[in-house]
């Protein structure tokens, strides 16, 4: 490249980088407002979070979590706002990723983009009610299973869990299932791209099983509950991803096909 072509990107560029950090400034607005909002109902977003608990313990139990250092469950009610604000505006934070991109797409890239974007938050939201409602209940039913209480046991052991452990393990999952659930978003656009294909990932599906169960056991806690519980519904993904790599392939067939 020479000196003139240099210079003559130079002034784009610049004109990029700006515009990126506008974007990135509106996303950390929408990020603050919502962190400051969801900070001062920390306490009732507190008492959300902890259903799962409630409802693998049963009704009428009288449940008891515990912090162990004075300035932990302040901690805990900060975790609680930054995780409130990016789950909330992760929307919003999509939106400006894709309004950085657009510009540089045609009007046909820019129409099939769109849908995936759509898509994006709804499967986030999939992954979290998953957890929500089937997978954290599960889990906490299994680690209440391990207390020894009752008249016949002379040393009892009962759960007791600190805030800010509970938290962790609810947050992770989350956001471990959340991102999991974009697997048919991102190998959509590769298979758009042309850098995946249906006969590639069939051919790759004894990988990704192995895979799918090593991700499961690093993302989640070390019972085989959650850990199941994220391998499956992934499994379940990568095949809806072939499905899909398949719609994607064949509509590029009769594009060229028609073009021909």
């Amino acid at each position: 490249m020479s000196e003139a072509d240099i210079e003559e990107s130079a002034a784009p560029l610049v004109e990029h980088l700006i515009e990126l950090r506008q974007r990135l400034i509106k996303a950390m607005v929408a990020v603050a407002i919502v962190f400051v909002i969801a900070f001062i109902f920390a306490d009732q977003i507190f008492q959300i979070l902890v259903i799962p608990y409630e409802r693998a313990a049963g009704e009428n139990q009288n449940l008891k979590l515990i912090f162990t250092a004075p300035q932990e469950y302040f901690f805990a009610q900060l975790k609680i706002a930054l995780f409130t604000a990016l789950f909330i505006a992760f929307p919003i934070i999509a939106s400006q990723i894709y309004k950085f991109v657009a510009p540089g797409l045609y009007k046909n890239e820019r129409s099939a983009f769109l849908p995936f974007l759509i898509a994006t938050p709804i499967l986030f939201f999939m992954g979290a009610s998953l957890v929500f409602f089937i997978v954290m209940p599960l889990a906490m039913t299994f680690f209440l299973s391990m207390q020894l209480t009752g008249p016949n046991v002379t040393t009892s052991i009962e759960l007791l869990p600190k805030v800010s452990e509970y938290l962790g393990l609810i947050m992770t999952l989350i956001f471990a299932f959340g991102f999991v659930f974009q697997m048919p978003v991102v190998i959509s656009l590769l298979a758009r791209a042309g850098l995946v294909s249906e006969q590639g990932l069939k051919d790759k599906r004894k990988y990704a099983v192995v895979l799918t169960f090593v991700a499961a056991a690093v993302l989640t806690p070390p019972d085989p509950v959650s850990q199941i519980g994220l391998a499956v519904p992934t499994l379940l993904l990568y095949e809806l991803s072939i499905y899909a790599t398949r719609l994607i392939e064949r509509k590029r067939a009769e594009q060229e096909a028609a073009e021909a």
